[in-house]
């Protein structure tokens, strides 16, 4: 099969062996076993977790590496403050977590505890903030930015009502003008955000008007709730909220479709003085695949170059950047690991390698948006490879990996005796997708999941073992009581 220049690199092309190998800045293969920034991932399934008596870890097992969230942050913010510090930038930069990528408490304490903002949709969300805040976890100066739809009578309005009364810095960012009415009615002063309908590519104002979109609000409704903010004693216009895409691979396709909001953030600055946040959203992508790259100090001095430009020629100041990072922040910190149970022939093109688990189950953008997520051997690296492909335990067609239509060649060891594989990259939205704690596709309960953490690089390692379901936690989710029980 040709494969194409754009064909995501997923794993280990070739049939030669790599017992000594970087694949990535994180993953690294020593003496023929996989390593996640030097935990030894076979050792946990084959002799348990380093430093305790906990015996080897059932497969499959879900790992979560928090200080990968940590150093996500850390490199971003220092990046923007760099390229600010370079250009002269007189505003400053905000990293906003996008809880919506990964709502887990040890996510959402990890993103706080790192210094970034929060950002959230729901009226649960407010639950977690409020959890946050009552363990010191959110510190006053801290900007919520309260997105999704929020209309009067709503319970994400009331509890955002509720969480004023906690936390001064919460922003809700309104879909829609009648969003105004309780925060005029609350008696409370709140800062308010104002999102624009600027989904997709548009380039002028009246093809953002035009676009078909069920976010935001159009420029003319933009103007007039400005306007009665201005107008409503106690609100503030602060922020306004102009997102463009998901994963915006090309630097020059991202800025150049942020620029039209760029403009119309400058006009409203011109009459509205309190304005000083421009929030361009999500759309930083993260390494779901080895190939993949983003040039963080290139697009930090576009984006903040070209808004020195847009402000310099409207006569109006430099806004504070933010940006609202989902899949950039968590989707490296989470891994997904397996034991290779059986090899099927069965007369196809490639041999089948049969996994413990459910594939669709454990990432449905797999199958459902036909996502490439980083696979590669845990053990055997070390060992001659061959071209494969992966299946679930499950009796469903698209239990299969790579993707259905997908070029992209699988490589792992011939020697499957002990063989586990790990996917990668998989900590944003595939979790949240599958449902915590839910009952699963052909009713396979969910794995244990093992939290790790440090200190620094060099640090002890420090482990949480959260064990997954059993049958019986399946049955009780799906309505089944012991011994026919009525219900």
């Amino acid at each position: 099969m040709t494969v194409s220049d754009t064909t995501p690199v997923i794993g280990w092309e070739r049939e030669t062996p790599a017992p000594d190998h970087r694949f990535s800045g994180d993953l690294e293969a020593r003496g023929g076993r996989l390593h996640l920034d030097g935990l030894d991932l076979a050792g946990l399934l084959l002799d348990g977790i380093p430093g305790t008596e906990l015996g080897p870890l059932p497969s499959p097992l879900e790992i979560v590496y928090l200080p990968l969230i940590r150093r996500r942050i850390a490199g971003m913010t220092r990046c923007f403050e760099e390229v600010g510090a370079e250009l002269g930038y007189t505003g400053r930069f905000h990293y906003a977590y996008a809880s919506k990528a990964n709502a887990a408490e040890e996510v959402v304490r990890t993103t706080l505890g790192a210094g970034a903002h929060h950002e959230m949709s729901s009226a649960v969300d407010v639950d977690i903030a409020l959890r946050m805040a009552d363990r010191g976890l959110l510190p006053p100066d801290r900007m919520v930015i309260a997105n999704g739809f929020k209309p009067p009578g709503s319970a994400y309005c009331a509890e955002l009502l509720r969480l004023r009364e906690r936390h001064d810095r919460v922003i809700p960012v309104l879909e829609d003008v009648d969003e105004l009415a309780p925060l005029v009615d609350c008696g409370r002063p709140f800062d308010v955000g104002l999102r624009q309908k600027c989904y997709g590519d548009h380039r002028s104002q009246a093809e953002i008007d035009a676009a078909d979109s069920r976010f935001g609000m159009r420029t003319d409704q933009l103007w007039e709730a400005a306007e009665r903010i201005e107008a409503a004693p106690g609100l503030t216009l602060r922020l306004y909220h102009f997102m463009v895409g998901s994963q915006m691979m090309g630097r020059a396709d991202f800025i150049g479709r942020l620029r039209v909001g760029m403009e119309l953030y400058a006009q409203l600055r011109r009459r509205f003085p309190s304005l000083s946040v421009f929030n361009f959203g999500g759309g930083v992508p993260a390494r779901m695949t080895l190939d993949q790259t983003f040039d963080r100090p290139a697009f930090a001095r576009t984006l903040l170059s070209t808004l020195q430009r847009v402000c310099a020629g409207a006569g109006v100041p430099e806004p504070d950047v933010m940006g609202e990072f989902g899949r950039y922040t968590t989707a490296e910190h989470g891994a997904h690991l397996f034991r290779v149970v059986a090899v099927k022939d069965n007369g196809s093109a490639l041999p089948w390698y049969l996994v413990d688990g459910s594939i669709m189950a454990s990432f449905p953008d797999s199958w459902a948006l036909g996502e490439h997520f980083t696979v590669l051997p845990l053990t055997h690296l070390d060992r001659p490879f061959r071209r494969v492909r992966l299946g679930g335990i499950t009796c469903d067609s698209d239990d299969v990996y790579p993707p259905h239509g997908s070029e992209a060649p699988l490589y792992l060891p011939v020697d499957t005796d002990g063989l586990y594989v790990g996917f990668f990259s998989v900590g944003a939205y595939q979790e949240m997708l599958g449902g915590v704690r839910g009952s699963k596709h052909c009713v396979l309960p969910e794995a244990h999941e093992l939290i790790v953490d440090r200190d620094g690089a060099d640090g002890p390692w420090r482990f949480e073992l959260l064990a997954g379901q059993t049958p019986g936690d399946v049955m009780r989710n799906l309505g089944y009581r012991p011994d026919g029980a009525a219900q």
